[in-house]
C-alpha cells in the first residue's frame, strides 16, 4: 500500500469537492434532515462514483505514455478551469423531496443517494479520480484516497457545513481548488515536454 498515493489523491479530491454541489447538497439535506442518515446516502453514492471512476482510469493506463500523460495535463487544465470560471453559487433544494412523508432513514439515505448520484456523474472528482488511478497505476490506494476524500466533505456538509461556509466563503474555495488544479495541469505538462 501506497500511503502516499492515497494521502496525495485524498487531498486532491478533498479540495476538488469543496466546492462541489455535491457538498451543498449534503449541506442542505444535513441541515433538514438527521445528518447520519444524510451521510450514509452520500457516502454510499460516492463509493460507487469511485469504482467506476478507478476503473475508467484502469482503461486509460492503455493508453501510450506520451498520450496518457497529455491527457492527464488536460484534464488537470479542465478541472481548473471548471473551478476557477465565474458563476453563480448554486444552492441544492431536496428538503421537498419528503414533503408530506415521515423522514425515516431509507426515504433519506435514499434520496442523499440519488441526488448525489445524478449530480456526480461526470463530475470533476470522478473525472479527476480516473485521471489519478491512470496515472498511479494504483487503483486500491486512489480508491481509498478519493473516497475518504468524497466521504470527509460529505462529512463536512452533514454534519458541520454551515460553520465552514462562515468562516471561508464558497469563491474561495472553489478558487483554491481551481488554482491547485491548475498547478498539477502545469507540472504535468511541463514534464511531458521534457520527456
Amino acid at each position: 500500500m501506497n500511503l502516499t498515493v492515497a494521502l496525495t489523491v485524498f487531498g486532491l479530491i478533498f479540495v476538488g469537492e469543496l466546492p462541489d454541489k455535491s457538498a451543498l447538497a449534503s449541506l442542505v439535506l444535513g441541515s433538514r434532515y438527521r445528518p447520519s442518515w444524510v451521510f450514509a446516502g452520500v457516502a454510499a453514492a460516492f463509493a460507487a462514483h469511485m469504482v467506476l471512476a478507478v476503473a475508467a482510469g484502469e482503461v486509460l493506463t492503455l493508453l501510450p505514455h506520451r498520450v496518457l500523460e497529455l491527457l492527464v495535463g488536460a484534464l488537470f487544465l479542465a478541472g481548473a478551469v471548471l473551478l476557477l470560471r465565474d458563476r453563480g453559487e448554486e444552492q441544492e433544494n431536496a428538503g421537498d423531496t419528503m414533503a408530506g412523508k415521515p423522514a425515516t432513514f431509507t426515504r433519506v439515505a435514499s434520496t442523499s443517494f440519488v441526488i448525489v448520484a445524478v449530480a456526480e456523474f461526470g463530475d470533476l472528482t470522478q473525472i479527476l479520480t480516473a485521471n489519478l488511478a491512470a496515472k498511479y497505476h494504483a487503483p486500491a490506494e486512489v480508491f481509498i484516497g478519493a473516497f475518504a476524500g468524497l466521504a470527509a466533505v460529505a462529512a463536512l456538509g452533514a454534519f458541520g457545513g454551515r460553520a465552514l461556509l462562515r468562516v471561508l466563503p464558497l469563491v474561495v474555495i472553489r478558487k483554491g481548488g481551481g488554482v491547485l488544479l491548475a498547478g498539477f495541469a502545469i507540472y504535468t505538462l511541463v514534464n511531458l515536454i521534457r520527456g
